[in-house]
């Protein structure tokens, strides 16, 4: 089967487009380097890891603190994250009730982007007494073993509890994977009961709920804390004390959300129902301008806010709009989510950009996607202040139309088969008093070239036949509300007077088949035929 068509644009092809983008990433010059670093050694060395790890940290203590160099912080980190082979992989498992595993090959730029947050977010739990014991293994050497973890891609993180996995469902950054891993294997909600506890609190966490309790029991308590076990990405927390409370979050009544960003503390005044408390997170949790980057594409996805407006700009011209497009995300929250992309970037922007023809772009850039309906918006004037709020206004109302993408208008003049694009579809077949045999076609499609010189032989042959238009549309630059098409090539009869409802002939047919087809349709009343080639 050939591939679907830009011009039935759906989310699936969407995300497809942009996650393939992150994984043809070249790869990074120092990968090997990299993944060399982040491995322990032999298996005998695994097996001993905890006595290397003591060694290495009297060492670490023994030498003068000008001499402990971030890059060494580094390598010790690494060093904690268990190396698996053919050999300790089923004893590792088996033999630990939490067992979170890496599957990465040293060849992918993203194993190696994700390695040292995995490495990070192992220290962070050994300090915190997790119980957990974070692994990885090369499942490009160990691809037998590898597949029988189900590690079917790089890279994956999978949690191992009493031998039987689940998949990681949180986000990429170290702090992501600590609370995520601390929801599933720990307490969901950290208690803190002092200022000083309140304090190294802040230093570990960026983004938290937290809840002010006389007590920790009775319906509201328990509702929050069943919100904590259901939600996997936010740390919670909870205090009995005033003066921690206002630490955390100034002016707490119950309930507060609290990010690093410009909309710092946001209060919850819903009910005290798990299902609310979620739904209140799922609606705030996002910055008012999310950066787009290649560990957070499905976070942003998993927003219950499916209408994005996206803003594609260098770094410069972005803070010139960063104030107003603030605004205006305050202004349409739970309606519109907001969505920032360095155009730079080639591999974050460049998917995106393709879908509406505009690759070649370096100005500023706002566009929409409406990830409920499938469709994609694209604000086509000047990209200041006021445009932009015009354009985001119309998306929350329903009144901005959708974007179809279109080549520009080519000259048709003498050809013998007209060129259509998306902007003359109307005009040329769709309205027009001919009929109209279109050939639908991709510069990707195997057997388009074939169908082609088919018709331009019919195009040929039919010269001069009263009310018959031969015609083509690329449907890889092209895109019409009525062009809905699935196979490549597609040839399509639009009869005069019944446009909506075209014929299609099957692209196996020969030419002299196709030919017959149109003569009886297209047959005038006087009985004359052309169906001889």
């Amino acid at each position: 089967m050939n591939p679907k068509p830009s011009s039935k644009f759906s989310i699936s092809t969407f995300i497809l487009l942009l996650l393939l983008s992150f994984l043809i990433v070249a790869a990074y010059s120092s990968t090997d380097a990299n993944v060399e670093a982040n491995e322990v050694g032999s298996d005998e060395e695994s097996d001993d890891l905890e006595q290397l790890l003591a060694v290495d940290e009297q060492l670490q203590e023994d030498r003068p603190e000008h001499q402990q160099s971030e890059a060494e912080s580094v390598s010790k980190a690494q060093r904690i994250v268990l190396e698996l082979s053919g050999d300790n992989t089923k004893r590792v498992i088996d033999g630990n009730e939490f067992v979170m595993v890496l599957g990465y090959a040293p060849w992918c730029a993203r194993s190696a982007d994700l390695m040292p947050r995995f490495s990070e977010a192992a220290t962070a739990l050994k300090e915190i007494g997790s119980p957990i014991l974070m692994a990885k293994i090369d499942g490009d050497r160990y691809s037998k073993i590898a597949s029988e973890l189900e590690i079917k891609g790089f890279p994956t993180l999978l949690l191992f509890v009493n031998g039987t996995s689940q998949p990681f469902t949180g986000g990429f950054s170290a702090e992501d994977i600590v609370i995520w891993v601390q929801k599933k294997t720990g307490a969901p909600i950290v208690t803190v009961n002092t200022v000083d506890e309140a304090q190294r609190f802040l230093k570990k966490y960026h983004t938290f709920v937290v809840g002010l309790f006389e007590k920790f029991e009775g319906y509201e308590h328990e509702e929050f804390v069943k919100a904590a076990k259901s939600d996997d990405e936010i740390q919670f927390v909870e205090t009995s004390n005033k003066d921690v409370a206002k630490l955390l979050f100034p002016d707490l009544k119950t309930i507060g959300l609290v990010k690093t960003e410009a909309e710092r503390y946001t209060v919850y005044d819903g009910s005290y129902k798990m299902e609310n408390i979620l739904e209140f997170l799922g609606s705030n949790k996002f910055p008012l301008i999310t950066k787009l980057t290649e560990s957070n594409t499905v976070w942003v996805y998993s927003s219950p806010v499916k209408l994005q407006v996206m803003i594609f700009a260098k770094a410069d011209d972005f803070e010139n709009l960063a104030q107003p497009l603030e605004d205006l995300a305050r202004k349409f929250k739970s309606k519109l989510m907001f969505i920032y992309v360095d155009i730079t970037n080639e591999n974050l922007a460049m998917p995106f950009l393709t879908l509406f023809g505009i690759e070649a772009s370096n100005k500023t850039i706002v566009a929409a996607f409406d990830n409920n309906l499938n469709s994609k918006y694209l604000l086509e004037s000047d990209p200041s202040p006021s445009n932009i709020q015009d354009f985001c206004s119309g998306l929350a109302d329903g009144t901005v139309s959708r974007y179809y993408r279109s080549e520009p208008v080519p000259d048709n003049e003498n050809a013998s088969v007209v060129t259509v694009v998306g902007k003359t579809l109307d005009e040329l077949v769709l309205n027009s008093r001919e009929n109209v045999l279109l050939e639908v076609h991709t510069p990707w499609c195997v057997n388009c070239e074939a169908i082609s010189k088919q018709v331009e032989k019919l195009a040929k042959h039919f010269k001069g036949f009263e009310n018959l238009v031969f015609a083509r549309i690329d449907a890889s630059a092209n895109e019409h509300a009525k062009l809905q098409v699935d196979d490549f090539p597609t040839i399509l009869l639009y009869k005069a007077g019944e446009k909506e409802k075209p014929l299609k002939l099957s692209a196996k047919k020969s030419a002299k088949e196709m030919a017959v087809f149109i003569n009886e349709e297209l047959k005038p009343k006087n009985g004359s035929a052309k169906d001889e080639l």
